[in-house]
């Protein structure tokens, strides 16, 4: 059963009973990410995700470590383009002891001096992990160039210049502008009783003085561009090729999945079959989807050699035109329908994909949908839906971002239009 309700600071829990498992996950999430960062700040939320575990007025680093570990839990956290978690999965016995160390490190961190030097120099060596990492790599160059000069462009993890410049108070003002119960709420699931866990949470957090949500401020405006960089090292050409797509929360979202799986979602799609299997051009194609409060793109990436680049695009607009001018059959329609709804059903089998799901919802709609509800809404969707938004999604905006050992290559234009 969920339960949703508010701390007496109005601060939201939302929780899932699962009284078949021993098991609980519970994460305070904060609704604010890289987007809400001034571009002098870019990548300080992600700075702070990091320092909230290098020790609290009451725990070192290392305490905090050796307690997690004492009741075999398991704690992380990570930070988004809109958001950020903190979130520990424990037996259930151990909830009182979990609510206690989260609540103090995202209520408390000490921001020492010598952490914040340390961890400056791991962030540096995480922005040159991406950097030699191509798939990776190619999507954020695609995101920079898809929505320049806004927040939702930039690199969650922050460049070299910014992350060098972050000073203590800097970081101390962020947080304590940032950490309160108008950006802030938590979710759990497991086998739990909502009452004792709002008395828990209310112990600990029910003092933290209000605030106002955080404004989004203006939505992106997406730009058509083609950019490319040249690695002399890569083996392998990677390719993103990117059109916009629907915000969070839209009513064609079922939809969209549906499109999204059948054009390179799944083993089945059409681009795996068409440009991997038939023509062994590529190992690896897919597809996929990014989605924020008021924004979205479809994404397809492929990695190919030099000489394939141009057929591996224009086998990709093949497919993206027919998309646009044929309706998809009846059968390949439910394979992705049942495809979704397998997936979903079994990506929701852990307390902690649970206390994600309600989360999701939270953010995505400010409310929960019942996954029946969710499972009749994709078996609900029509050829001349996913048509209807092929249509819509490829006739827009695009941009296409070309990463590997280039040799003067520069893709056309047309490259940009199935």
């Amino acid at each position: 059963m969920i339960v949703k309700d508010a701390l007496s600071n109005g601060m939201v829990l939302v929780t899932e009973s699962m009284p078949q498992v021993r098991s609980v996950a519970i994460g305070v999430w904060l609704k604010r990410g890289s987007r809400h960062e001034r571009e002098a700040q870019t990548g300080i939320s992600h700075f702070i995700e990091h320092m909230v575990f290098k020790g609290t007025a009451q725990r070192s680093a290392e305490q905090i470590a050796e307690e997690v570990d004492a009741i075999g839990g398991h704690m992380d956290a990570f930070t988004s383009k809109e958001y950020a978690a903190f979130h520990l999965k424990v037996l259930d016995e151990h909830l009182p002891r979990a609510v206690d160390l989260l609540a103090d490190v995202v209520r408390h961190p000490a921001f020492a001096e010598e952490e914040i030097a340390r961890e400056k120099r791991v962030i540096l060596e995480e922005i040159a992990m991406v950097e030699d990492t191509p798939d990776d790599l190619v999507m954020e160059l695609f995101t920079g160039a898809f929505w320049p000069d806004h927040p939702l462009g930039r690199p969650i993890l922050g460049t070299r210049r910014s992350v060098k410049g972050f000073t203590r108070s800097e970081l101390l003002s962020f947080f304590r502008t940032t950490y309160r119960p108008g950006d802030l709420f938590v979710t759990a699931a497991g086998n739990l009783d909502h009452a004792e866990t709002a008395a828990m949470l209310e112990r600990y957090l029910g003092d933290v003085e209000p605030g106002k949500p955080a404004s989004r401020g203006r939505a992106p405006r997406p730009r058509e561009k083609v950019v490319t960089r040249s690695r002399k090292e890569l083996e392998q050409v990677h390719l993103f090729l990117g059109y916009p797509a629907l915000p969070q929360g839209h009513d064609d979202r079922y939809a969209a999945w549906v499109l999204n799986t059948i054009l390179g979602g799944s083993m089945s799609s059409r681009l795996f079959q068409r440009v991997r299997e038939r023509e062994g051009l590529v190992y690896s194609i897919s597809s996929g989807m990014a989605s924020y409060s008021d924004a979205g793109n479809l994404g397809i990436y492929a990695g190919t050699g030099l000489a394939a680049t141009d057929k591996v695009l224009s086998l990709t607009n093949g497919e993206l035109r027919r998309l646009m001018d044929e309706p998809v059959s009846e059968s390949e329609l439910q394979r992705a329908r049942d495809h979704l709804k397998g997936s979903l059903m079994l990506s929701l089998e852990s307390t902690g994909s649970r206390m994600n799901h309600l989360a999701r919802q939270e953010i995505t709609l400010g409310r929960q949908v019942e996954l029946d509800q969710t499972l009749e809404r994709i078996e609900a969707v029509t050829a001349a839906d996913v048509q209807r938004l092929a249509q819509e999604f490829f006739q827009g905006p695009a941009a296409l971002s070309v990463l590997g050992n280039l040799k003067g290559y520069r893709p056309r234009v047309a490259h940009l239009r199935p």
